[in-house]
This record gives C-alpha cells, structure tokens and sequence, in this order.
C-alpha cells in the first residue's frame, strides 16, 4: 500500500500535532503569528543600526525569518516524530514513514499561517502584491521537499542516537547566523570568492532570497536557484528515505 492510501490516518496526525502544539495555549493559532512578530521586532532593534532602518528592513528580517523557522521548527520537531509515537510502531503496522510526513506537514501549515503576518505588512509599507506571488506554492513545495528529507534522516537517527536532539540545536543556532536572515548579502562582499560561492549553494540561504525576491521585489528567481534548490530537495529526499528504510528495521526494539 502507498502513503496515499493512508492518507485519512495522516490527516488524523497532521491535526493531531497542531491540537499538542496549542494545547493550553490562551492564544492558540495567534502565536504563529505573533511569535515571529516579536522575534522580527528584537532582530530589528539590536540589528537596525547595523544594516539599515524603517519598513524595507523589517520586511527584510521577517521574511528571512519566516523562512528560517519552517527549516528549524519543521526538522527539530520531526527529530521525535518517530520515538514520540512508540504505540504506532511497535504495535500495529503503518509505514513508519508517515511519522515524519505528518510532523513536517504540520509544520508546513504552520508556516503558511505566518507567512500570513507578512502580506497586510506588504501593503502597510506599500509594497504590495506582484505576479510573481504566484511562485509562492512552488517554492513552498521545494522548501517541503527539503525539510521532509531532513526529517526522515533525523527522526531514524533519533531513535539510537538521543544526544542528537541537543547537536541539532546547536547546529540550528549556528545556522541562523549562517543564513541571510538579518543582514544582507552585501555584508560578503569581503569573503573569499570560494567561501562566498559555498554559502550561495546553501538552499536555505538560495530559498531566503527567492521568498525576498517574490514577496519583496517583485521578482522571479533566476531559474539557477529553481534548479538547485529543487535538485537538493529531490536527493534529499531519495537519500533519507534509503536511510529511513534502513534504519527502521530495529525501530520497534529502540523505541
């Protein structure tokens, strides 16, 4: 049977992991809007008299944050998709690839509800809406692609492996001030050409500058980032469903 045909006990978990996630929360869905308000309004004080000031740097930082947080919330969460749920791997039988599918996509609903902050502040700041919105559902697509891979590879290494939880945060903290998120990629102009090509093939960093360019200029991403930000997302996704199936073998003892 295909993932497809378990699609209703997907939906179930998909809603399942929103309802824990706001559980007891006064605000409920009102913090994936207000959270990363409030964290776009402290970068944009500590960093304005850096790289910039008024509305097209707080859009800047938003987007770019907006865009982060669905690569660090969507894979941290689906470290424990798997040793979270132990009842649906060690006592019936689904295809153990669901847990991390329903993890990322309710992260993926999570991150369409805040980038639902940004458009009013498009036309607050009179920017507004271009065509090339448009693009926004295929680079939301890729993202998945990216950040689905990811958890298949975390959440079947989690299941031997528990420190990797606290390594994973690390490495997202240092990824936040590896990508562009509060500062521009003007700042680079002083690296080496051979550093600043590396961190042009980070997809995230790649993906960061597309949503800026279709939200904020207007744009279409030149079709060298489409590519490899698509070519990324497709191995990752082939490789960490190898290692998944790989791994998966001995769940039901870890867990």
């Amino acid at each position: 049977m295909s993932l497809y045909d378990y699609r209703e006990l997907i939906k179930n978990l998909v809603v399942s992991d929103l309802k824990v996630k706001y559980a007891n929360s006064m605000l409920g869905f009102a913090w994936s809007l207000l959270n990363p308000l409030l964290m776009m309004l402290v970068l944009y004080f500590v960093f304005s008299n850096f790289f910039g000031s008024g509305g097209s740097f707080v859009l800047y930082i938003l987007t770019g944050l907006l865009v982060w947080r669905f690569f660090s919330i969507g894979t941290s969460a689906a470290l424990a998709s798997v040793v979270g749920k132990p009842s649906l791997v060690t006592k019936i039988y689904i295809p153990r690839e669901i847990l991390p599918l329903s993890s990322t996509l309710s992260s993926l609903i999570s991150s369409v509800l805040e980038f639902c902050v940004l458009v009013p502040l498009l036309f607050i700041f009179g920017i507004g809406l271009s065509p090339a919105i448009l693009l926004f559902p295929v680079l939301l697509a890729m993202f998945f692609l990216i950040v689905y891979g990811m958890a298949l590879i975390l959440s079947s290494l989690f299941v031997y492996f528990r420190d990797l939880n606290n390594i994973w945060d690390v490495l997202m903290q240092v990824g936040f001030f590896a990508c562009p998120i509060m500062y521009p990629l003007s700042q680079l102009s002083k690296l080496p050409e051979q550093i600043k090509t590396l961190y042009m093939l980070n997809p995230v960093t790649l993906l960061i500058e597309m949503y800026r360019d279709i939200f904020l200029e207007g744009t279409v991403p030149d079709l060298w980032s489409f590519a490899i930000v698509l070519v990324f997302g497709v191995v990752l996704v082939v490789f960490g469903n190898a290692v998944f199936k790989r791994l998966q073998r001995r769940f039901a003892e870890e867990v």
